[in-house]
C-alpha cells in the first residue's frame, strides 16, 4: 500500500488515478475472503480458457490427469495427538523446543496438526518420505498441454480417483467417447468402470505389480492408448512449473480452501505463460 502512494505503475496496473487517496491495507483482507466465497480462481481459469483464440486450441477428445503433492505450511512438531494424550516431552525451551517422535506412530485417524487441521499427513509410495500436505490435481488436454481444469482435496488413497472423476464428468457429456490418460495409481476397478459409465475411454497405465490390471486388450490394443501414455507425461511440466515458478511446491496459506484458491490461479498463470508463444504458432 505504501508503494500505490509514489509508484505511477503500480497506480496505473490497479486502476487509481494520479490524485486518488491509496486504498486502506484492509481492502486486500476483505477482497481475499470475497475471492475465496467467489471461487474467483476456477472462474479466471475458465475465462482465459474461453477466449477464442484459445478455445480453437484446445482438444474436447483427448485429456490426461494426475496429482501432485502440495506441501502444507506446517511442520511435523504440529502434529499432536486429538485427544492431547501421549504427547512426546519436549526438550530445551523455546516456541520451537526439540521433540522426539522416535517409535511413535502418527496416523490421521488419531493425529492433527495444530497449525493447519485441514494438512494430512501422506507419503506419495514406498519408501517416501511422509509429510503433511494436501494433493493438487490437473486435468489437461492433450494437444497442447493447457490445463482445462484444477482443483485441491486433502491428501488420501482415493483422492487423485474421485477428484479425476469430478473434473472429466462436464467434459463427458457428449455422443462420441473420449479418452483420459493417467498413470498407475489409477488403475483401479472401480475409477476404471466410473469412467466407462460415462463414455470414457480409460487410457490407464497397467499396474501389473503383483495384481491384475483393470485395464485389458479392449483398450490397449489400440495406437491411440500408446500415444495418450506418451502425452500424459507432459502434464509434470506444468506441475513442475507451478511448484517452482508458481510456489507451489510448499504452500504459504493454511487451510484447503486458501491453498487451493492459490493452486488454481498457478494453473492458470501457466497457462497465460504459454499461451503467446501457442497463439503465434497457430498463426
Amino acid at each position: 500500500m505504501e508503494r500505490l502512494e509514489y509508484d505511477l505503475l503500480f497506480r496505473w496496473f490497479v486502476g487509481i488515478g494520479v490524485d486518488d487517496a491509496a486504498w486502506d491495507h484492509s481492502v486486500f483482507s476483505k477482497n481475499r475472503d470475497r475471492l475465496l466465497e467467489g471461487d474467483i480462481a476456477a472462474k479466471f481459469l475458465a475465462a482465459v480458457l474461453a477466449q477464442p483464440r484459445v478455445k480453437k486450441l484446445l482438444s474436447s477428445d483427448h485429456f490426461s490427469v494426475d496429482g501432485t503433492l502440495i506441501g502444507a505450511w506446517a511442520s511435523m512438531k504440529s502434529v499432536k495427538p486429538k485427544d492431547s494424550s501421549g504427547e512426546p516431552p519436549a526438550q530445551g525451551g523455546g516456541r520451537n523446543a526439540e521433540a522426539n517422535f522416535h517409535g511413535q506412530k502418527r496416523s490421521n485417524d488419531t493425529h492433527a496438526s495444530t497449525t493447519d487441521p485441514e494438512a494430512r499427513l501422506y507419503r506419495k509410495g514406498k519408501g517416501k518420505e511422509t509429510k503433511l500436505c494436501f494433493i493438487g490435481h490437473g486435468l489437461m488436454e492433450n494437444r497442447h498441454g493447457l490445463l482445462v481444469d484444477a482443483c485441491l482435496t486433502q491428501a488420501g488413497g482415493h483422492a487423485e480417483r474421485v477428484a479425476a472423476l469430478h473434473m472429466i464428468e462436464p467434459r463427458a457429456d457428449r455422443p462420441t467417447a473420449i479418452t483420459l490418460g493417467a498413470d498407475k495409481a489409477y488403475d483401479a476397478e472401480g475409477f476404471v468402470n466410473e469412467l466407462r459409465s460415462m463414455n470414457v475411454t480409460p487410457h490407464v497405465a497397467q499396474n501389473t505389480n503383483g495384481r491384475s490390471s483393470a485395464i485389458d486388450g479392449r483398450t490397449t490394443r489400440h495406437g491411440g492408448y500408446v500415444v495418450s501414455q506418451r502425452i500424459r507425461k507432459r502434464i509434470e511440466e506444468a506441475f513442475g512449473w507451478i511448484k517452482t515458478i508458481g510456489g507451489q511446491d510448499k504452500t504459504r496459506f493454511r487451510g484447503r480452501d486458501r491453498v487451493g484458491w492459490a493452486f488454481t490461479f498457478a494453473a492458470a498463470a501457466y497457462n497465460l505463460v504459454r499461451l503467446p508463444k501457442l497463439i503465434a504458432e497457430a498463426g
